[in-house]
């Protein structure tokens, strides 16, 4: 039988602990039987899980028998001690698939467990990763990333995402979408975490000469604005303008416009029944097509699901 251990760490996050718990433990197969052991491991016990206290039953000598490992998310403002660190190590060199939930992802990269590999967390950890693991290729808009025997979700509820996953790569579509239905599912969701970040504007400094633009850009969002029209406001030449909007914010002046457009469609979709084409004209798209595009691409859901998904 398929062997999961589920690692318990100090600070771990009781919903990202539950979720392997829950899915793989109750896992049928068509004859009957059980799909996987479930173990709960932990360097010692009892576990800090902030409000209760958690005694697992295995210690890490469990890893070494275990054909897959899941690391639950955590608190990533303390140190992941050396013996599990170690202990990863082992059980990834002895070809023992691992896979993270949420902020878990930082324990594997402080392993060493995702060098030259692409990798996703938490979005709200995103940044915080990029910066303190540069090296690792970061995708913080999908809900899981599988290297084959190294694996990493997004949060809370992406960590089902993963464990469905899984199940289907062990034993196939059919048992995984009872394993769904279970859990009250569906087997595949649509689009990635982009479509639950709050889309944020790069940031500009306070007192930036840019800080009037951006303001005007927001309140006129709705109306159809050029380079040339931004320029001309802004009082400088189109070409001082994208190195300013370079230089202090990433991005150029139509990318920084179009996500405030989405960001307001967003708030739109959520609190108003308008149609979609009337919602696009409202943000200032010139077509409801260009506003579908444009609004998937930046949250990787069409409008319509996004409505479905946050009214």
């Amino acid at each position: 039988m398929h062997t999961v251990a589920v690692l318990a760490l100090d600070q771990v996050v009781p919903f990202d602990l539950a979720t392997p718990l829950e899915v793989f433990g109750r896992v049928r197969l068509p004859d009957g039987r059980p799909g996987y052991r479930v173990r709960v491991c932990a360097a010692g016990s009892p576990v800090d899980a902030g409000l209760f206290r958690i005694d697992a039953p295995w210690t890490l000598s469990a890893l070494t028998e275990a054909d897959t490992i899941i690391v639950p998310g955590r608190s990533v403002l303390t140190r992941v001690p050396a013996d599990i660190l170690d202990a990863l190590r082992t059980a990834a060199a002895s070809g023992t698939r691992i896979a993270s939930i949420c902020s878990g992802t930082f324990t594997l990269a402080a392993a060493g467990l995702l060098d030259g590999l692409r990798a996703t967390t938490h979005w709200v950890a995103a940044s915080a990763f990029a910066q303190r693991y540069p090296e690792i290729e970061l995708d913080p808009d999908v809900l899981y990333v599988d290297n084959g025997q190294i694996l990493t979700s997004a949060g809370a509820a992406a960590g089902l995402d993963l464990c469905l996953h899984l199940i289907r790569r062990d034993y196939g579509s059919a048992v995984a979408a009872d394993a769904a239905r279970l859990s009250v599912m569906p087997l595949e969701r649509e689009g990635g975490q982009a479509q639950f970040i709050v889309h944020e504007q790069p940031p500009t400094p306070r007192g930036s000469v840019l800080e009037p633009v951006l303001r005007w850009m927001e309140d006129n969002a709705a109306r159809e604005l050029s380079l040339e029209d931004i320029a001309r406001h802004s009082g400088m030449s189109a070409r001082t303008l994208l190195r300013r909007f370079r230089e202090q914010t990433g991005t150029t002046p139509l990318q920084w416009l179009h996500r405030a457009r989405v960001r307001q469609a967003q708030f739109l979709l959520e609190t108003t029944a308008h149609p979609v084409d009337r919602i696009a004209g409202q943000v200032g798209f010139g077509s409801p097509t260009a506003f579908r595009d444009r609004f998937k691409r930046i949250t990787g859901v069409s409008p319509q699901t996004y409505r479905g998904a946050f009214q």
